[in-house]
């Protein structure tokens, strides 16, 4: 299972201080956490500075590659994944990402080649975010047979159901566990990923909304996450869940975990 930390993103008022000051401590000792926490890969997302994106990209991945992981280069702007992608370092980087949209598919695959990375595909056309879980599945299938033709390998594509809000749309969150099982069954190879707070946006409690769907999506069939890894409440569910999915041998990596105070016990 792929764990990302999703807390190097300038949306957030911290981080996009630090970054406009060109804080390099402040941004190592939240890479840090994350990973002692659990994130085993690192996204790196400055998608607010505008104009500056790219030179701020690569700021960020300057700092972030020193805690040793992988790292998840997150942008829509190709200028600005390339400026992350050529400085990543340690390990196959992931690109998040491209989509079934024609433009961004095309702009964004050469990168993915360029540089050997793992891709995040989102479940979206030019005619915009499907509803339904067949609709989901029509894209995937695009997704997958294009970027298979052109060489990535099924265990490197990432698929991202895009995950709506409960709050307006109330079969969001039943639509994403079906579009799931369906990946699974008809291409085992292919992983599945998303972030998870998109389906309390608006709903009071959000981090129980998350971590509830966190465990269903891990019982459909979800293989990695982009999420808060310092949350310890959500990593308990998630080394819990792995353990009694069978997906733990013999539950070391829940007694690990356990041992090393990683969730609250």
């Amino acid at each position: 299972m792929l764990i990302v930390g999703e807390l190097i993103n300038t949306s957030r008022r911290p981080v996009r201080e630090a970054v406009d000051r060109r804080d390099a401590a402040f941004i190592a000792a939240v890479a840090r956490r994350q990973v002692e926490a659990g994130a085993g890969c690192l996204d790196v997302n400055c998608g607010t500075m505008g104009e500056r994106e790219p030179e701020a990209m690569a700021w960020l991945v300057k700092v972030v590659r020193e805690a040793a992981v992988p790292l998840c280069i997150d942008s829509p702007d190709p200028r600005a994944l390339e400026a992350g992608l050529a400085l990543a370092g340690h390990g196959r980087p992931l690109v998040n990402s491209l989509s079934a949209e024609a433009a961004r598919f095309a702009a964004v695959l050469p990168l993915v080649r360029k540089y050997g990375a793992k891709v995040v595909a989102l479940c979206m056309d030019d005619d915009g975010m499907p509803v339904t879980a067949g609709d989901r599945i029509a894209v995937v299938r695009r997704l997958v047979d294009d970027l298979t033709a052109a060489g990535v390998a099924p265990g490197d594509i990432y698929l991202d159901p895009l995950v709506k809000p409960v709050s307006v749309s109330d079969g969001a969150g039943m639509e994403v566990l079906e579009t799931v099982r369906l990946v699974r069954a008809q291409w085992p190879e292919v992983h599945n990923i998303c972030g998870l707070s998109n389906v309390s946006f608006g709903l009071p409690d959000r981090k129980t909304l998350n971590r509830v769907f966190m465990v269903q999506t891990m019982t459909a069939g979800m293989d990695a996450y982009i999420l808060d890894t310092t949350d310890k409440t959500m990593m308990g569910l998630l080394y819990a869940s792995r353990a009694l999915l069978g997906q733990d041998p013999f539950c070391g990596g829940y007694i690990a975990a356990y041992r090393s105070g990683l969730y609250n016990n």
